[in-house]
């Protein structure tokens, strides 16, 4: 009764998109998440359209469910000098709440089972995968980890970027912001970190930022530090000042991780977050994290069809084609951070880019991918 071709282990976008496309081969799914659909999540909330004929495919429709298009990019320096670029690609703006649902909703028509509980442990043995919560173990041949930046989970695979204490802090409110232009998606960056701003389909602006835990620890609470630090960059003070939150509070995540990550752990073929992270200021997790699904599915799709394609050469595979869709994306992103939290070194480069709109559109260029074709 819990035997399944596949488990995926965290329901997010790589976790539910994987799912969907596993449904829709006709392979039998299990995903685990901890929350019940919907439900918020730290994250920028800007999608690149390199990713949209691949949602097409799997029978989903961001536009349809109210999703903003999104072709211009501004970015400030911690002064407020600033520029605005039309998007090579362009994305579309919407919340983790609406997009996760709507994949939840998709899935389930497909025949994908849910279990809403914590997964304790993942064992690998003779050629099956035993995963387990405080209830009940189920069983699979295979198992995709999806289940984002950081979980107990990471600590009992022994992961090495577990050892290392990471200093980076995520927050995310949604805002009502009339003047906000539904077309932009906005980068602006403060002493020790920098934030993005879009509006998502409820019309809401999502304001989420990355912090540097060394900034932030000199400060109460999230209110002082935004009043005291964000708000030093004057696009950002201003919107602070007139926007209205619709949180009762900022949401947060602590202990975000840009360390290397493998992208196979005790046979798991790891998603989204959980394989690695790309800076937020590239603008394109999201699209990275279905990107990785599709790359997994694919592969397992071949591991359960293709006689000689035995789980040696699919875990060989999926490493190589993940580094290769991303590994450079993430070295520029890593580069582009470190440039852009130097103030001076700021400075120089959106100098530099706005005397020429070439090299900013190829820096965007390189941290995202081309459209997937399905």
């Amino acid at each position: 009764m819990n035997r399944f071709e596949v488990i995926i282990v965290g329901g997010g976008l790589a976790g539910l998109t994987s799912a969907i496309h596993l449904a829709l081969k006709g392979r039998s799914v299990c995903l685990f998440e901890k929350e019940a659909y919907p439900h918020h999540k730290v994250c920028g909330e800007y999608i690149s359209n390199e990713i949209v004929p691949y949602l097409q495919h799997l029978g989903i429709f961001l536009e349809a469910n109210g999703a903003k298009t999104i072709n211009i990019l501004e970015l400030s320096t911690v002064k407020g000098e600033s520029l605005r670029l039309e998007l090579p690609l362009g994305g579309k703006g919407i919340s983790r709440y609406a997009f996760d649902h709507l994949l939840f909703e998709r899935a389930k028509a497909l025949g994908v089972a849910f279990v809403f509980q914590t997964v304790r442990f993942i064992n690998y043995q003779e050629n099956t995968f035993q995963v387990g919560t405080n209830k009940s173990v189920y069983s699979a041949q295979a198992v995709i980890g999806s289940y984002g930046k950081r979980d107990l989970l990471d600590k009992r695979l022994k992961r090495s970027f577990m050892q290392k204490k990471s200093t980076w802090l995520g927050v995310k409110c949604h805002y009502v912001y009339d003047d906000f232009p539904e077309d932009e998606v906005a980068l602006h960056n403060f002493v020790g970190g920098y934030g993005g701003l879009s509006k998502t389909e409820t019309n809401a602006v999502n304001f989420c930022y990355l912090a540097s835990y060394e900034t932030f620890k000199r400060y109460k609470n999230i209110h002082q530090f935004n009043k005291e630090v964000v708000s030093r960059n004057p696009f950002l003070g201003s919107f602070l000042e007139k926007a209205i939150p619709i949180f009762d509070e900022p949401m947060t995540i602590a202990q975000i991780s840009f360390d290397r990550k493998e992208v196979v752990e005790n046979h798991i073929l790891m998603c989204g977050d959980a394989a690695g992270l790309i800076h937020p200021l590239c603008g394109n997790g999201m699209a990275m994290a279905i990107h990785s699904a599709k790359i997994a599915t694919e592969l397992l799709i071949r591991y359960f069809q293709e006689e000689g394609f035995d789980r040696i050469l699919l875990e060989k595979e999926y490493r190589k084609q993940w580094n290769s869709a991303f590994a450079n994306r993430l070295r520029t992103g890593k580069y582009l951070q470190s440039l852009l939290l130097s103030e001076s070194f700021s400075r120089v480069a959106m100098t530099t880019a706005a005397r020429s709109s070439w090299l900013l559109r190829k820096l965007v260029t390189q941290t995202h991918g081309k459209p997937i074709v399905c």
